[in-house]
């Protein structure tokens, strides 16, 4: 959001984008929102049956404080960022049934099998806020029908990454970041492409130079969005043969497959609507 008097509509906005696009997606759906966080802090998106038993485990291991909000079946544990790494590794050791589905200072990350407006009511999106929002309904092609497969895919902090379409050369590119220390959850192809951009940005590549990188490293068709603590950016393979639309007004920009996802939201009707050209990233940042 550029206008930040519309942070509180986040949520409803974007629900409403999902609930349009279900004839797209209607395997699974996830969001990514980027709300409220502060520096000190760290957030862990995480799902299991027992969250709450989960965080007061935690909070007992490590001697911390952990605060939860439960939504459904994910839950929010809020603790000090010095403890990000004892975390981490106390989820391995003691709790590898916990998938953790992305950490960050700002972001939440919620994602299920289901029908979009459904999985959008399981956690009660509606009602969050935030700055700025990626959300994904999926159509298994490339790998099963999975809470774990569904978008978006998180591997670095604050960052998040849907994408449409299909890389080919994914396998390889698995066996490369793995030799570089990154982990992965799925067979998906989709998160190999978040873990080669996080691997790009730990290096010391900015979210715009990762994904150029990415268009002569990863083969085949694509749409990325990608999400950061301070904005988003999206990108499309130079063929780019996935639709893309995008809107942009002095309040908001905003991105869908398709207009009709677009075509409710305040003052669209004033907003430039573009396709975004082939092989260009395209990139905002909360100022």
């Amino acid at each position: 959001m550029k206008d930040r008097t519309l942070e509180p509509k986040l949520g409803s906005l974007l629900a409403g984008m999902l609930e349009v696009m279900t004839d797209r997606g209607p395997d699974s759906a996830g969001f990514a929102v980027y709300g409220d966080g502060a520096a000190a802090q760290v957030k862990f998106t995480i799902r299991c049956a027992d969250a709450g038993g989960v965080a007061e485990a935690l909070g007992t291991a490590l001697g911390v404080d952990v605060s939860t909000t439960i939504h459904d079946t994910h839950a929010v544990l809020t603790l000090g960022a010095e403890h990000e790494a004892a975390a981490r590794a106390w989820f391995r050791a003691e709790r590898p049934d916990v998938a953790v589905n992305g950490a960050g200072r700002r972001i939440e990350l919620y994602k299920e099998v289901g029908l979009p407006a459904d999985v959008s009511q399981r956690f009660g999106l509606e009602s969050m806020a935030g700055s700025h929002g990626i959300g994904h309904t999926r159509m298994a092609t490339e790998s099963a029908v999975t809470t774990a497969g569904a978008h978006p895919f998180s591997t670095g902090m604050d960052q998040c990454l849907v994408h449409n379409g299909s890389l080919s050369n994914h396998a390889s590119l698995r066996r490369m970041l793995v030799k570089q220390g990154m982990t992965f959850e799925t067979d998906n192809d989709s998160e190999v492409a978040a873990g080669y951009l996080s691997w790009k940005m730990r290096g010391g590549a900015t979210l715009a130079e990762a994904l150029e990188a990415g268009l002569a490293d990863l083969d085949g068709f694509y749409t990325f969005v990608v999400g950061t603590e301070n904005g988003f950016a999206v990108v499309r393979d130079p063929i780019s043969c996935k639709p893309a639309v995008m809107a942009e007004t002095d309040e908001y920009v905003a991105f869908a497959s398709e207009y009709r996802a677009l075509a409710g939201l305040p003052g669209v009707e004033r907003a430039r609507v573009f396709e975004p050209e082939p092989a260009r990233v395209y990139a905002w940042e909360r100022h």
